[in-house]
């Protein structure tokens, strides 16, 4: 299993070639203002993928990364809600309050919320959403409300892939176009990339003089329940993954809707080309959180459990936890002529790319935005040299804190306090040593940053949603 790192494979000499000229501006020095695809999936383990030789059948993926960024250190929350907080609003999610640092149907953004979407639309943009919403599962706090002209998908963490239902309760149905609810037959996936395909090809209809577009497309795969069209199960016919049929089904389900996944994403590929968009769009590609190794399915769903399911290998953990393995994800960045192929082996962090592509269009913010991500398009484009972080990326989760630099990773462990932990992410990538005792002076700075980042997370619920009785 391959793990680009810069302690096991040495940057090359394409870092300096890359189309730097381009940075934040154009050759005239004015803003480029590309057509933004942002995909989110959903629990995706970073071994299940080809780029990671992994057993998943991804091949449109995989070139993408061959020809694209291969960003090998773009780090996440543990979980859903508060990636997605972090996404949009290049904050850290705990800035919002204590019920953003876990999967919520709560609304996560109080109202006035400056988004990302809300910059690309001041910029001009088109902007849109379709899949996976849960940053608030009320009509009223979707997509629409936070800077998007269309939404369509599903309001909450999790849809059957069939039903579309959540969990029983409240919230069972939010399928939706533009907050207003919805039944319709498909799987889930497929829909979610039709509305996404439309999108695309109709933004290409009023020819070159046409409205640049921010489309963001939020997987619900490959979440529980899993499970996938039959012709994705077929592409497995004759390979065997357990001697326990109910292993071997639950790990064929995932994989199957992993290429499913990536089929998709060939899809909108396809569309771009054929509408004649694709050097003017930029691609990212990213998971919310790591995989989970097994999870029943408590939603309304006829759908099996999956007891053998996802697979993070060689990273330590999974989902939910503050391990690489929940937190370091498969991702990318693609547009043709403007990215010269290489793997950034630089940190990244989904709050970063709020500030990164404001850069890159030119927007400024109406006022100080307390962002916590930085501008990393130098670090992404290969810009020489890349310039450094100002600040380790920090993790906020219920059990406790993280703080990521280049190097050095501090576990803090809240929940059940404990010595803090020290990994060398240099020289051991998948956190079998623990070496506070060997640098505590390391450990004392990264303590320091922790407690700072931690007074500005807010301590409580935001006085509307108190009483509301909402996880």
């Amino acid at each position: 299993m391959r793990l680009h790192h810069r302690f096991h494979r040495p940057v090359s000499r394409c870092v300096l070639l890359a189309m730097a000229a381009w940075g934040a501006a154009g050759a005239s020095g004015e803003p480029v203002r590309p057509n933004v695809l942002f995909i989110v999936a959903d629990d995706l383990g970073w071994g299940d993928v080809g780029w990671h030789d992994g057993p998943a059948r991804t091949p449109v993926m995989d070139r993408l990364v061959r020809e694209g960024v291969e960003l090998d250190r773009h780090y996440v929350q543990p979980v859903c809600t508060p990636t997605r907080t972090a996404l949009l609003t290049g904050r850290y999610p705990g800035r919002f309050g204590p019920h953003t640092i876990a999967p919520s149907n709560n609304r996560a953004l109080p109202p006035g919320t400056v988004t990302m979407a809300d910059a690309f639309r001041s910029l001009g943009y088109a902007t849109a959403q379709t899949g996976k919403w849960h940053l608030g599962s009320r009509p009223e706090w979707g997509p629409t409300a936070y800077g998007f002209d269309h939404s369509y998908g599903s309001l909450t963490g999790a849809a059957d892939p069939w039903t579309h239902s959540y969990r029983a309760g409240p919230f069972e149905k939010t399928w939706h176009r533009d907050g207003r609810r919805l039944d319709e037959q498909g799987n889930a996936t497929e829909l979610v990339t039709r509305e996404a395909e439309k999108t695309i090809r109709s933004a290409a209809e009023a020819g070159r003089s046409r409205q640049p577009w921010f489309l963001y497309v939020a997987y619900h795969a490959v979440h529980v329940p899993v499970d996938t069209p039959e012709a994705f199960k077929r592409l497995y016919d004759g390979t065997r993954f357990d001697d326990d049929p109910v292993r071997h089904d639950s790990r064929l389900r995932m994989l199957a809707m992993v290429s499913q996944l990536d089929d998709a994403v060939g899809r909108l590929v396809t569309a771009l080309d054929d509408t004649g968009q694709r050097a003017d769009t930029l691609v990212v590609f990213t998971s919310d959180n790591g995989g989970i190794t097994a999870v029943e399915n408590h939603y309304v769903s006829d759908v099996p459990d999956s007891p053998l399911n996802s697979v993070n290998a060689p990273l330590h953990g999974q989902k939910n936890t503050l391990w690489e393995g929940g937190v370091r994800v498969c991702a990318f960045a693609h547009w043709p002529g403007r990215l010269t192929p290489r793997v950034c082996s630089a940190v990244v962090h989904a709050a970063d790319w709020f500030p990164t592509l404001a850069g890159l269009t030119g927007w400024t913010p109406p006022h100080d935005l307390h962002w916590d991500g930085e501008d990393r398009w130098g670090a992404i484009a290969g810009t020489h040299p890349a310039p450094a972080r100002r600040q380790p990326v920090c993790i906020v989760h219920r059990s406790g804190r993280a703080v990521i630099g280049e190097r050095w990773k501090l576990i803090l462990r809240t929940k059940a306090p404990s010595a803090p932990q020290l990994y060398d992410l240099d020289a051991d990538p998948f956190e079998t040593t623990d070496v506070a005792d060997a640098h505590p002076e390391v450990v004392e700075g990264l303590v320091a940053i922790a407690a700072t980042d931690a007074t500005h997370d807010a301590p409580s619920l935001p006085d509307d949603l108190k009483g509301l009785g909402i996880d």
